[in-house]
């Protein structure tokens, strides 16, 4: 621990940093039991003020010569539009499917410019109202550098995967396509009935890869980018607890407007990947073997 007044060290900075305002101290890597407040709180206010923004962009929108904000977010509208209609041909599945991928990008985005406010802003106005409010002393505002949002974002587009594979195949139809994709069948039992294993295993572990491998992308990208602020923010505490820091604060002020203006484009890019992923991987439902 650090000595009394010198304040934490770089370490015992980070790994606060790292801590969730949860109901329970987690007890494993997996443990479901535990909620990280923080992360719903601001999913919640993220996602409630972008269908705000939506529904008033809809509400103020006339066939006139559009302001600025209208032309925003058509721009956005035809862009999302234009991928959905590039990967999935029923017109009905896009009245479902665009909107869908327009919210998540747009949440995924806010979800991730939260990474670009000071470190130690809110953090530090929690830590005067938390406590007092009898919360513990921890916040982190970045939930898609949260495990548990990425991978449940990640598997509610799997049961959007499922739910079309049933509703464009059939149940029956389904079913087959798992026991004779992709190595096919045969007309001998017995090896009817390996191959219909194998499939099977083959078909399970591509849902369970894509869905890992989704959330995984965005958090680890999303985490890597938290780290590298947490370190520049500690380039700014060396200087102000050093007589001598002047080279320490210039290091902070460039390293992080050129972090923040690169990660600007990081943000954008992870929310545009985790929505065409979803547009993708619901167009492959589509689909048959």
């Amino acid at each position: 621990m650090a000595a009394e007044g010198t304040g934490p060290t770089p370490g015992e900075y980070i790994r606060h940093h790292l801590v969730h305002l949860s109901n329970k101290k987690q007890e494993s890597i997996v443990d479901f039991s535990v909620i990280n407040i923080d992360s719903v709180v601001v999913n919640v206010l993220l996602g409630a003020l972008i269908c705000f923004v939506l529904w008033l962009a809809a509400r103020k929108a006339h066939a006139g010569v559009p302001g600025r904000f209208q032309a925003a977010v058509e721009i956005l509208v035809e862009m999302v539009e234009n991928q959905a209609k590039a990967v999935i041909h029923n017109a009905t599945s896009r009245k479902l499917v665009a909107p869908l991928a327009l919210t998540v990008f747009l949440w995924i985005f806010m979800m991730n410019f939260m990474d670009l406010l000071p470190v130690d802003l809110l953090p530090q106005i929690w830590h005067k109202a938390g406590p007092a409010m009898g919360f513990k002393d921890y916040l982190r505002v970045v939930p898609s550098a949260d495990l548990s949002t990425t991978l449940g974002l990640s598997t509610s587009v799997l049961l959007m995967c499922l739910f079309y594979n049933i509703k464009i195949k059939g149940l029956g139809g389904w079913a087959h396509e798992l026991v004779s994709a992709p190595f096919g069948t045969s007309k001998n039992p017995v090896w009817a009935v390996l191959l219909g294993v194998v499939n099977f295993l083959m078909q399970m572990i591509e849902f369970i890869a894509k869905t890992v491998s989704h959330g995984m992308r965005l958090f680890g990208n999303m985490f890597a980018g938290e780290l590298v602020f947490m370190l520049i923010a500690l380039l700014g505490g060396y200087a102000a607890m050093s007589l001598s820091g002047g080279l320490f604060f210039v290091g902070h002020l460039v390293a992080g407007t050129v972090w923040a203006i690169f990660h600007i484009l990081v943000i954008t890019l992870q929310a545009f990947i985790f929505m065409m992923l979803t547009t993708v991987y619901l167009a492959m439902a589509h689909e048959s073997h």
